[in-house]
């Protein structure tokens, strides 16, 4: 353990610690048992100390170095989840490890590491569940999800079931309609690929994949919504516009043959036809 009291600093040198704490070159070398001892030193000299000065930097950052093997014991426990990086679950950690240095208080007369254990676990799974979703979905959902979980798998233990929706809500205490919508946000905690067969033979190869069963647009769609949206402007059309439209549209009428209809040239019927389409495109556009 490379540890030595702070001696007169040189002209040029970074002053060292304050002069009761020793300096440790590298935290990280210190081994697990020492660190317990001089965490507690640290710790208990850090909450004297005022913050933002060089002394209270080093006492922090040291007692961050020396209990780093913390986060890296908690972080393990999360090495086989379907995402999230080794190097980013450990960076995560140490962010509750900080936060147990700050709050941690001696009077209570806790071990310090019984004390940073759940702090990094929890600061962990709040990265999980705030990079997990598929979907994202608010965090009162996720929660819910979370409890959602518990219970469903306490009361099918109990009951030898699935538990029903009134079940799981008189569990939690939540009316039908929370756990409802509960369930329904679980939904978007993971997808899953169109690739991926469908059905019961799910192991069969030759199986119907899910985007087998995805509908294609319908090319009647369109001409529904063009209609929806024309007919507020037909019927600002006059009747003899009206009756224009609908021979050349509804009954698909030649020109000529509108024209021997109506009794008018078929150079006739192309103008009134241009003027009244006309009408209807500029209103289309205008809407």
């Amino acid at each position: 353990m490379h540890v030595r009291r702070p001696e007169t600093p040189v002209i040029g040198e970074t002053p060292g610690p304050a002069d009761d704490l020793p300096w440790i070159e590298n935290g990280g070398t210190v081994a697990p048992k020492d660190a317990r001892v001089l965490s507690r030193l640290f710790l208990d000299r850090l909450q004297e100390l005022e913050e933002g000065t060089r002394e209270y930097q080093y006492a922090r950052n040291t007692l961050i170095e020396m209990n780093l093997s913390l986060v890296h014991f908690a972080a393990r426990r999360f090495r086989n989840r379907g995402s999230g990086d080794m190097e980013d679950i450990v960076q995560v950690g140490t962010i509750g490890l900080i936060k147990a240095i700050d709050r941690f208080d001696l009077t209570r007369e806790v071990e310090f590491t019984s004390f940073a254990i759940p702090y990094i676990v929890g600061e962990i799974k709040r990265f999980f569940r705030d990079t997990t979703w598929a979907v994202h979905v608010p965090r009162r959902l996720q929660e819910l999800r979370a409890d959602l979980v518990k219970s469903k798998e306490s009361l099918t233990t109990t009951l030898g079931r699935a538990p029903t929706v009134k079940e799981l809500a008189a569990d939690l205490g939540l009316t039908d309609n929370q756990v409802i919508e509960g369930l329904v946000a679980a939904n978007g905690y993971a997808a899953g690929s169109l690739d991926t067969p469908g059905g019961e033979a799910e192991a069969d190869d030759g199986a119907p994949k899910y985007a087998d069963t995805v509908g294609e647009t319908d090319p009647a769609l369109e001409l529904f919504e063009d209609l929806h949206t024309l007919a507020p402007l037909l019927r600002r059309l006059d009747e003899r516009e009206r009756a224009l439209i609908e021979m050349r549209f509804g009954r698909e009428l030649t020109q000529a043959e509108i024209g021997r209809e109506l009794n008018v040239s078929q150079m006739h019927v192309s103008r009134l036809l241009t003027r009244t389409l006309g009408k209807l495109r500029s209103g289309l556009l205008a809407g």
